[in-house]
């Protein structure tokens, strides 16, 4: 059997000036058709309850009216900018994102896109869309 030696360092605090917070959210840009974009993706749950579907969104530090919601066929998609605070600080670590951020969901299931709510509460935004019941035709003799 083989031993494996595994070498870490400590972890060191390290100091980061506001100006050079931009270079470090780099870790958290996407690529988007080839084009690298600093657009970031909150956490998302997507599920479903008897006759609902629900999507929540974790996204702290917003305001109701920060959203833009649209859906297009089943496809969901929430867009916002949660904005930065201007201070001048230095990071020991730095994992929350700020500015423009999107995510989208393709939905389980039609939806009756009429019969839709959404609540913003304690950074939480929620949307539950009631299932679309397809019509039933009743055949004669």
């Amino acid at each position: 059997m083989e031993e494996l030696e595994l070498k870490s360092e400590p972890l060191q605090p390290r100091w980061y000036s506001t100006d050079e917070s931009e270079s470090l959210r780099q870790g958290a840009n996407r690529w988007r058709n080839g084009v690298r974009s600093h657009i970031w993706r909150p956490a998302t749950d997507v599920y479903e309850t008897g006759d609902t579907i629900v999507v929540r969104v974790e996204i702290a530090g917003m305001r109701e009216e920060d959203f833009s919601i649209s859906l297009t066929g089943s496809q969901l998609t929430v867009r916002g900018n949660r904005p930065d605070i201007q201070e001048r600080r230095a990071y020991y670590q730095m994992e929350i994102f700020f500015g423009e951020f999107t995510t989208e969901v393709e939905l389980p299931g039609p939806v009756d896109s009429d019969q839709v709510t959404a609540e913003y509460i304690a950074g939480f935004l929620r949307l539950v869309f009631l299932k679309d019941q397809p019509n039933k035709i009743h055949v004669t003799e």
